[in-house]
């Protein structure tokens, strides 16, 4: 079982690193992207889910739309992606309940940081896909959490994915960066070891950001963006394919674990 997950949200990365990037431009680079991944999806007949932030979807109605349209999730991925207050885990799922007419059922923090599961509970949310089982320096350590799915204020945990014993993350940054017969081999050794992989990926992956050289961003953030990223997601989806594994919405995953558990 895979479980592909794409967090859909303003382009803000540039603010990140000094660079200036307008609202506009944000909103572009991500819808560009969206729909890049979309027709990889509906080529290759796997469903997903987007984690989009509310802000992108007020600003992008149609897109959010056309997500729902071809079967996909929406989940939360806050109200802001560079703002949060503990109030956005409602008003977020609120929002986008209220946009695409279903029903909300899961959320990821931004950038995947530390997020109150009894908020998480309360804003009513069933699983949170918030935490990355890894040391990343700079942003997180997270190795004395599961690596797989486990339960935290009765709110569904789902880890992102990694290796098994030294939790290598099998995340963005590695498709971009890791010739893709390693990450083929430690995916297998993962779903082999866990029954599951649990990926994330942005829009923004998927549109050339290096072409102008407008953004300037380090080398391990933009590598491979734009159509090579295209190509080795596509490989890496039949790729899987080939292998039987199967593609699932995460709330489907999610309401699976919770009514076998109950």
């Amino acid at each position: 079982m895979i479980l592909l997950g794409f967090d859909v949200e303003e382009f803000d990365l540039p603010l990140e690193y000094n660079q200036s990037i307008d609202f506009p431009e944000q909103l572009n680079v991500s819808t560009k992207g969206t729909l890049a991944i979309l027709a990889i999806l509906r080529v290759n007949r796997v469903k997903a889910t987007f984690f989009c932030t509310a802000n992108y979807a007020v600003n992008k109605p149609d897109i959010i739309q056309q997500i729902i349209d071809e079967g996909h999730e929406i989940a939360s991925h806050g109200y802001y992606h560079s703002d949060f207050d503990i109030k956005h885990l409602l008003s977020s799922k609120l929002k986008l309940e209220q946009l695409t007419g279903t029903k909300v059922t899961g959320y990821r923090m931004p950038r995947m940081m530390p997020v109150d599961e009894a908020e998480i509970n309360k804003a009513g949310y069933l699983y949170n896909s918030s935490v990355n089982p890894t040391w990343i320096p700079g942003r997180y350590n997270n190795f004395k959490k599961p690596r797989t799915w486990f339960f935290d204020h009765d709110v569904l945990q789902i880890p992102a994915s990694v290796s098994p014993l030294v939790r290598f993350p099998l995340f963005w940054l590695s498709f971009h960066n890791l010739p893709m017969t390693m990450v083929k081999w430690m995916a297998a050794a993962a779903h082999r070891k866990d029954g599951y992989l649990n990926l994330y990926f942005h829009p923004w992956e998927f549109v050339d950001i290096t072409a102008k050289g407008v953004y300037r961003l380090p080398s391990h953030i933009s590598r491979n963006s734009g159509e090579p990223f295209i190509k080795r997601i596509e490989n890496f989806i039949q790729w899987a394919k080939a292998k039987g594994y199967e593609f699932k919405r995460t709330g489907d995953f999610a309401e699976e674990i919770i009514k076998n558990n109950k």
